[in-house]
């Protein structure tokens, strides 16, 4: 692993990084970013400009880098001009790439039974169930703690989620019996999920992606299967309900109803729920279809 020198410019941009509270992984993704750009032309990124962006831009999409990447990556160049280098201009001169909306894939609620049946072992067992049950993200998942469980309330707290935002989540009966049972097996004292290493740390995003990943072939879904898809099916599962979206959006945390709106487009419940405009047309009934008489053969005259 090749170690980055601390230059002033590298220390500035931690320091303002620091200051604005970015969580450590992201930290690490921008400083790799930027250190990435830098090798590209060869030189310190305190000498590139806009056309030096513009460039590489156009360098990752003819690589074949998907447009998720190509704009996590113009964001932290955009972060690197804006804050550490002072160009106020750099969101105009920085354009992000249109990634294609496409639909959420989700879980029926047999395939998220089947999933959890399968789960290899308590630990994993306990964390879908709670991923599903509360719509949690991997990272909010991952780093639970037991004092975030709130049995008077019947509430979870999730510290320090998507934004820096803390929020309550559901803790239902369900979910409940499974954390008991869990925690009467092991015990932890700090984190929930505990790691195989440490018991002061907990489970990685990657375990837990694996552990879904190997459940899924064994509850045998005919599907790629990661974590997220939890996510994706508890708000669809809820819209299935009739729970209204505004209390889906706060149960999930978005700070946009319109992320929340998107999972309209793939529950299959509140599509058919809708009267459709051609079934409210005043069609007049169809004709009965005549039955064909036999034709009558035709006589040649008589000679």
């Amino acid at each position: 692993m090749t170690i980055q020198p601390m230059t002033p410019l590298r220390q500035r941009m931690i320091e303002d990084m620091t200051i604005r509270r970015l969580k450590e992984r992201t930290q690490d993704f921008y400083l790799r970013a930027v250190a990435k750009y830098a090798q590209h032309f060869r030189t310190s990124p305190a000498k590139l400009d806009y056309e030096h962006v513009r460039q590489y831009q156009l360098h990752l999409v003819q690589s074949g880098w998907k447009p998720g990447y190509v704009n996590q990556m113009m964001t932290a160049l955009r972060f690197f001009y804006k804050v550490t280098m002072g160009r106020r201009d750099a969101l105009e001169m920085i354009p992000l790439a249109r990634a294609p909306r496409k639909l959420r894939q989700v879980l029926t609620p047999e395939e998220v039974v089947r999933l959890i049946e399968a789960a290899p072992g308590r630990k994993y067992r306990c964390a879908f169930s709670i991923a599903y049950g509360a719509g949690l993200r991997s990272s909010e998942l991952v780093s639970l703690k037991v004092s975030d469980i709130d049995s008077t309330r019947m509430v979870l707290r999730i510290e320090d989620g998507k934004g820096g935002r803390d929020r309550l989540a559901k803790l239902s009966p369900q979910m409940l019996k499974e954390l008991r049972a869990w925690w009467k097996e092991t015990k932890p004292r700090v984190f929930l999920f505990t790691s195989r290493l440490t018991e002061s740390d907990h489970i990685s995003a990657r375990q837990y992606y694996r552990a879904c990943r190997e459940a899924a072939i064994r509850a045998k879904i005919g599907r790629s299967v990661h974590p997220h898809m939890l996510r994706h099916s508890f708000a669809t599962h809820l819209l299935d309900q009739g729970v209204d979206i505004r209390v889906i959006q706060a149960m999930l945390g978005h700070k946009k109803l319109e992320t929340t709106a998107i999972y309209a487009a793939v529950s299959p419940k509140l599509i058919q729920s809708v009267e459709g405009p051609l079934d409210r047309l005043p069609f007049k009934p169809a004709p009965k279809k005549r039955p064909r008489r036999a034709s009558s053969v035709i006589k040649a005259p008589p000679a």
